[in-house]
């Protein structure tokens, strides 16, 4: 009676072995881990600033007159980036008069003058309709939360004749641009020509699209 009952006992516990065995063959020990590698998309963001511009103070405009106007941009975005003003000065044909008086003949010319800060580079000027077209790139790289020096403080008016552009309405658009300085200068020896680089990049990106710039 023990004798087989300890062989039953003896077949059972191999059943068991096999069993497992079995079952390991099916369920391996195993784990996993990941990297997330999350990546945040970066944000070009800027904003026109003209803190002495009143343009209500305006609206009597004479010949010769100084317009204070301060056109300068902030980085409000999170990259760092080339930025850029595009003013357009409308041109007319009129008679003006020298410093003396003396009447000049008519010919077709800006309405408004003005001097650009040393801290702006012109790097594109052309004729488009009645405007002539000035583009400026910052010469320094513009980080986040930093604004420029304004390209120019004031912008006056020609000494025209009266009687030719009496009651008219005269506009001078700024237009500003920020372009990423990453992957986008082509290494360029100074950051001038790296913003013009970036900029004709800029140029064929976007034409016709919202944010386009002035076409020649």
């Amino acid at each position: 009676m023990n004798i087989k009952k300890s062989a039953k006992t003896g077949i059972l516990v191999l059943s068991v072995a096999a069993l497992a065995y079995v079952g390991g063959t099916m369920a391996y020990l195993t784990d996993y881990d990941t990297a997330a590698n999350e990546f945040t998309v970066g944000k070009i963001d800027i904003e026109l600033q003209e803190p002495t511009w009143k343009p209500e103070e305006h609206k009597k405009l004479v010949p010769t007159e100084t317009i204070k106007k301060d056109p300068q941009v902030k980085n409000t975005g999170v990259n760092d980036a080339y930025v850029y003003l595009e003013v357009s000065v409308p041109m007319r044909n009129v008679v003006t008069a020298d410093a003396s008086g003396n009447r000049v003949n008519a010919k077709n010319m800006e309405l408004f003058t003005f001097s650009s800060a040393q801290e702006w580079s012109l790097i594109d000027s052309y004729v488009k309709g009645e405007n002539k077209i000035y583009l400026y790139a910052y010469t320094q790289i513009v980080k986040p939360n930093q604004t420029t020096k304004p390209l120019f403080q004031q912008m006056t008016f020609a000494n025209i004749v009266e009687g030719q552009l009496d009651g008219k309405t005269l506009n001078v658009p700024v237009r500003a641009y920020a372009i990423q300085t990453a992957n986008t200068g082509e290494n360029k020896t100074s950051i001038t020509e790296q913003a013009k680089e970036a900029f004709k990049k800029y140029s064929n990106q976007n034409q016709g699209q919202k944010g386009t710039v002035t076409q020649k």
